[in-house]
């Protein structure tokens, strides 16, 4: 994977700090944190209803001392921002063409040498949608690395990391049981999250 803000020495450290500050002045609570025996995992990004998720999610890596990588659409990875945006750990996703895009995350993650942690937004945009995109499940599933439940509730202004869930291969069960655990989170546009 290529290098971000996450393992950039000083950079990092300075971000961090300007994190927890902004955190803190802004009212947001962090909670949670990863098991010391899970340096490789799948995040789920919910809700993801606003342009603010990225920052604040950003921030909360930070936070938590995370070394995230997220997925976005490729449009916001255009020149002149594409190498800033990948530094900050995107990934340009082309959503209108069938590619192998799960099997590449997987291996990605098998192929890392060093703590890895994939962010996924389930709901694939930031408009109201039914159907939350199976992605993430399937490259957890062929990495053999658990779901990280990461979550960020804009009406209680609390974000952090959930429960760890291992996907069993039912996925009609296993979504069940996550889209459960989003239930009770509220997204900045709180009209536009779905989990049901």
């Amino acid at each position: 994977m290529h290098r971000t803000i996450f393992d950039t020495p000083v950079v990092n450290t300075l971000l961090r700090g300007l994190s927890l500050v902004i955190l803190k002045v802004t009212g947001w609570k962090v909670e949670g944190a990863l098991p010391p025996n899970t340096p490789k995992c799948v995040m789920i990004a919910a809700p993801h209803t606003s342009n603010w998720d990225l920052p604040n999610t950003l921030m909360v890596a930070f936070a938590l001392r995370l070394h995230i990588y997220w997925m976005g659409k490729e449009s916001i990875f255009r020149p002149p921002f594409r190498h800033l945006m990948m530094w900050m750990g995107g990934i340009p996703v082309k959503r209108e063409r069938a590619n192998n895009l799960v099997a590449a995350s997987a291996q990605a993650i098998l192929d890392a040498d060093a703590p890895l942690q994939l962010v996924v937004p389930p709901e694939g945009t930031r408009q109201k949608t039914r159907y939350w995109k199976t992605g993430f499940y399937y490259i957890a599933l062929s990495a053999k690395v658990p779901i990280v439940l990461a979550y960020m509730d804009y009406k209680r202004k609390i974000s952090g990391l959930g429960p760890l869930f291992h996907p069993t291969g039912d996925i009609e069960a296993d979504m069940l049981k996550i889209k459960a655990f989003y239930a009770a989170f509220s997204g900045k546009n709180a009209l536009q999250f779905q989990a049901e």
